[in-house]
């Protein structure tokens, strides 16, 4: 049997693989799953994505299955509570980050019906279909990305920059960001 080609990026570690084969640049509409994606990006700044996919379950648990509803209640105990979790990242300030951006990601909810509206309108509610032959060609940011990061900001929203957002974009399939001879590329492109 052939071996599947992937993105290069995912190399030969099986929760990398995972990951890339069944949830990246897959459309992501669900807006538990969009938080857990943007507070998961957000903890991921400065560090590698390997680092958080490996803690991913324990920051589940940490951080209430990802509820904006909950995290966005999260007093003084709860956040040392979490500061002390040496499953998680323990980086106050993206902590802090989180608890504040779920406040502001409720407002979106409100004014707009779902986070999902809100975020996937950007992309009139349809996937960035690119065509990248080579790993090296996919960009870090993009003028959209810097737009919908600077947006956010104004809003309030902390960890949000634009590579953060572009990372987010890909992940939640905003974006195909998959190499054209990727299998999954093809999936992606048919799921928006």
């Amino acid at each position: 049997m052939r071996e599947k080609t992937r993105c290069i990026w995912a190399g030969d570690i099986p929760i990398y693989i995972d990951y890339h084969d069944n949830e990246w640049g897959r459309p992501v509409h669900d807006d538990i799953k969009l938080f857990e994606m943007l507070i998961l990006e957000g903890m991921q700044a400065g560090l590698s994505w390997i680092t958080v996919l490996n803690k991913r379950e324990a920051f589940r648990e940490a951080f209430d299955g990802f509820d904006p509803k909950k995290v966005s209640q999260y007093d003084d105990a709860k956040i040392q509570e979490l500061l002390a979790n040496e499953k998680i990242i323990r980086n106050r300030l993206k902590i802090n980050a989180a608890v504040n951006n779920a406040k502001l990601y409720l407002k979106l909810i409100e004014e707009y019906g779902s986070f999902d509206k809100f975020i996937w309108g950007y992309v009139d509610n349809a996937p960035i279909i690119n065509r990248w032959v080579k790993h090296d060609d996919v960009p870090a940011s993009t003028l959209l990305s810097d737009k919908i990061s600077k947006d956010l900001k104004k809003m309030g929203f902390k960890f949000v920059g634009t590579t953060i957002i572009y990372s987010f974009m890909q992940a939640v399939g905003m974006v195909n960001d998959h190499t054209t001879e990727c299998f999954v590329y093809k999936e992606c492109q048919s799921r928006g």
